[in-house]
């Protein structure tokens, strides 16, 4: 879907709504590319398989997003031993070993196996937030606000106004009972990617070479509404970041 700007702003500037807006849509762009990419017929198979407009057991649904190297491996694996709950990531473990494939693919195709992705893990929430707390790994907002950062080029300025549609949440999408954001600034997230001393990510690469690129996701997050991300300060030690998201969850997801 394009979008310009209103007469009289500045410049004709147009912003393509990249990410599919519905399950529907997303079965629509898999099909295309099906026959050429058997991946993406397996991804088709696993989506129709989901029921439409999933809802979620008695348990909370926590999600936690942030760029990596800000702690989310550590914070989500000790919220789930805290809670006894069950860890779910994005994408979700039955096709998380196609990446590879996908993210050579032309941009609208990996997009819609990451927006897939949410989909089918949403048939995972579903069923394990009958049975205990889920806490998820990232989920829709981080597809968005990357698709979102990607799309749009310069400063936090230049990224559609805060009140656009590309920050809702899809209509047909499960709904997460509370998102937290966990930031570190620049330097400290930069001194525990050289202490990880793994190999980058593509993404990684990108986050650590431009800094308006990393500025952009990270509004682009700030940004998201129904549900809006709560930002959490990850620099301090790994108890107090833990002390305060478990306080954060007892305040806001009774169970």
């Amino acid at each position: 879907m394009l979008r310009r700007c209103a007469p009289g702003s500045p410049g004709p500037r147009p912003i393509v709504r990249a990410l599919p807006p519905s399950a529907s849509a997303l079965r629509q762009r898999l099909r295309q590319c099906a026959e050429r990419i058997p991946e993406a017929e397996a991804v088709l198979d696993l989506l129709e398989k989901c029921p439409e407009h999933q809802k979620k057991g008695r348990f909370p649904v926590i999600v936690f997003e942030g760029l990596d190297a800000t702690g989310k491996t550590t914070v989500t694996q000790a919220v789930k031993d805290n809670l006894n709950g069950v860890l779910l990531r994005s994408p979700p473990a039955c096709i998380s070993h196609w990446r590879t494939v996908f993210d050579d693919e032309p941009t609208p195709i990996k997009r819609a196996f990451y927006a897939a992705g949410n989909y089918i893990l949403a048939s995972e929430i579903a069923k394990a937030s009958t049975q205990a707390p889920v806490i998820i790994d990232r989920y829709w907002h981080s597809t968005a606000a990357y698709t979102i950062a990607t799309e749009t080029s310069g400063k936090v300025q230049d990224l559609p106004p805060a009140q656009d549609e590309v920050y809702q949440w899809p209509e047909d999408l499960l709904k997460p009972d509370l998102v937290l954001l966990l930031t570190v600034d620049p330097e400290e997230r930069a001194r525990r990617l050289q202490h990880r001393g793994l190999e980058k990510t593509k993404e990684e690469a990108e986050l650590e070479a431009n800094s308006l690129f990393r500025q952009r996701v990270e509004e682009s997050y700030r940004r998201m509404v129904n549900p809006a991300c709560q930002e959490v300060n990850a620099s301090p030690s790994k108890e107090e970041v833990l002390k305060t998201v478990l306080q954060l969850i007892e305040k806001q997801c009774a169970f």
